[in-house]
């Protein structure tokens, strides 16, 4: 029986280089809805032009006041019982954020974002 070589290696020592982007007004390049997960749940992941990224980069997550609270959400795409965005979700706070009215006035709108751990979101309040 063979050994493989990579399960004999050891814990590094050198951190990580991870870039983090630092957060910043973006543009909203190209807005769509992605179905993720087992259950193929739908999220709504914009992407963005970020000043210090050569390329455009994929948000779907939001930071908004709830109950007098910031909060992060991902931006899930939820219906109520007419087929509409849900009132009051962080989707509806995060068009509202950008005096839109649909995901579609979104596409074009600057924003500004924060940092959620190592990853941005979008800032809505």
């Amino acid at each position: 029986m063979e050994t493989q070589v990579e399960l004999e290696k050891g814990i590094g020592t050198i951190e990580s280089e991870r870039k983090t982007l630092q957060p910043k007004k973006v543009k909203i390049v190209k807005v769509e809805i992605q179905e993720v997960g087992d259950k193929k749940t739908k999220k709504v992941v914009c992407q963005v032009e970020h000043p210090d990224a050569d390329l455009p980069i994929g948000m779907s997550s939001v930071a908004y006041l709830k109950d007098k609270k910031v909060v992060n959400s991902g931006l899930w795409y939820n219906l109520d019982n007419e087929e509409n965005i849900q009132k009051g979700s962080a989707l509806a706070t995060f068009i509202e954020s950008t005096d839109s009215k649909t995901l579609k006035e979104v596409e074009g709108k600057e924003v500004e974002t924060e940092l959620d751990g190592f990853f941005l979101c979008f800032k809505a309040y």
